[in-house]
């Protein structure tokens, strides 16, 4: 059941229509009903495992709070942390690090007869997972009190418009408004329908309808391609997973919105950030600030000298590439952007975030934005080896085809608007810009979404690429 089926929209419909009419209590029963069906939907078998996060943190938590004892208090913590980083480690990780393992035995002259595990991945785990655990290390912290119903803390773990692609979201932030009575405040409607719209643009029209150009390049020998048809397919699937990702969190913020529940944003514009530390404030931003806070500056961040901090940043992002899946390629690009922000803090990175003239802040975010598409490359990728070929094929001789122009002329088309009322919306630093128009302006744009949904719509629809993360 995902946000660009029918379905979805259907079940949502029924949710919308029963949750106005529900006193409190009830609408919080209804919404973790809901929660749990639409989860249980891809797989019912792996509620449990949501259960049983739910579960652990909900009680450690408590513990946590009534404990006096320091030692006790870290002990608990610390079998929260393990509990939840062993389901997910199993889960997502345990095939890869046994498959490297037999690898790493061959290589020594060893025969390895390791069993093949083929573990299905429970969509959603790596936000969930992160939600709760940050939940229970700000209990520690004293940063915020426990819940006091298993029932709230349930709808706060299993709250289905974010639950299976985030946003991340922090338990001061959500947790209240689960507690607290809602109600559908003016302008409400309005912004949840915006957000709804743009989402549903970015995900159904732009990411879907480049996906068949980036699979096509992606899954040609790289020695079949010319340096232009590798650079479009890098540039298409730039947009396709912002597309897709910043879709569904948008998708989110508007559902979400009609509950009455406000959620956290998680892309502002990142494509025209000029530094990676700027990147990183505006893509994924709800992950980007749980690194920070729960592994960064825990390290150490930036308080024990250059050379501290360069290590800080580079395990950071190392261990963020591996959070999006078990393939050295996700290591890879972690480690690319960790590269990147050290390397930007050596040259000066006060250089590239200080407002400058307008063609060199153009030319800044130019610059960092191919740099991000190299990350891309390896992120989206099959293999280590076809990344490095890809990265070659680069080098040659550019030869602009038939295909690349056809790429070129797509991207352009779908993309192209978006790209330009984003501008507009970083220049005045204003997320809802549109909804500060005219009616008729805001009657045109929507108009503009809605006649690209129905005229062009994807030949094939696309699962949310963040689903198997």
């Amino acid at each position: 059941m995902i946000f660009n089926s029918y379905v979805f929209w259907a079940f949502f419909a029924v949710v919308l229509f029963l949750y106005w009419r529900l006193p409190h209590r009830g609408q919080n029963l209804l919404l973790l009903v809901a929660s749990y069906v639409f989860y249980g939907y891809w797989d019912w078998r792996y509620l449990g495992l949501l259960a049983v996060s739910t579960l652990i943190d909900f009680f450690v938590s408590n513990a946590i709070h009534r404990e006096h004892d320091q030692r006790t208090r870290l002990r608990l913590l610390v079998f929260s942390i393990v509990a939840n980083l062993g389901i997910l480690g199993y889960f997502k990780y345990a095939g890869f690090f046994v498959k490297e393992f037999a690898d790493l035995l061959g290589v020594l002259g060893f025969q390895a007869n390791l069993p093949v595990l083929n573990i299905l991945l429970p969509v959603g785990i790596s936000f969930y997972t992160f939600q709760t655990m940050a939940y229970t290390i700000d209990v520690y912290r004293g940063v915020t009190k426990p819940a006091t119903s298993l029932f709230d803390f349930a709808l706060f773990v299993a709250f289905f418009p974010q639950l299976v692609a985030g946003p991340i979201e922090r338990s001061a932030q959500l947790l209240p408004q689960l507690v607290k009575p809602r109600s559908l405040r003016s302008g409400d409607f309005a912004e949840g329908l915006y957000h709804i719209l743009i989402g549903m643009l970015k995900k159904v029209v732009i990411a879907d309808n480049l996906a068949p150009i980036v699979n096509r390049v992606f899954s040609t020998p790289a020695a079949e391609l010319t340096s232009a048809d590798v650079l479009i397919g890098v540039y298409a699937f730039a947009f396709q997973i912002y597309g897709d990702f910043s879709g569904y969190s948008s998708i989110a913020q508007g559902a979400a919105k009609w509950l009455g529940i406000d959620l956290s944003y998680n892309f502002k514009m990142p494509y025209f950030a000029r530094s990676p530390s700027e990147f990183w404030q505006r893509w994924h931003i709800t992950l980007s600030r749980w690194l920070r806070d729960y592994l960064y500056i825990p390290l150490g961040g930036n308080r024990r000298g250059p050379r501290r901090t360069y290590i800080n940043l580079t395990l950071t992002m190392l261990l963020g590439g591996l959070w999006h899946g078990a393939a050295w390629t996700f290591v890879i690009w972690g480690a690319w952007h960790g590269l990147l922000l050290v390397a930007y803090r050596l040259v000066g990175v006060e250089k590239f975030e200080v407002r400058t003239s307008a063609w060199a802040a153009v030319l800044q975010a130019v610059l960092m934005f191919h740099l991000v598409c190299i990350g891309w490359l390896f992120f989206r990728a099959d293999s280590f080896d076809q990344a490095i070929a890809m990265l070659a094929a680069l080098g040659t001789a550019p030869a602009l085809t038939d295909y690349a122009m056809y790429g070129a002329a797509m991207i352009l088309f779908f993309a192209g608007p978006l790209m330009i009322y984003e501008w507009h919306v970083y220049r005045s630093e204003d997320m809802l810009l549109a909804l500060r128009k005219s009616s008729w302006q805001r009657c045109a744009a929507y108009g503009y979404c809605l006649v690209m949904l129905l005229v062009f719509p994807p030949l094939v629809q696309q699962v949310f690429i963040y689903f198997q993360f």
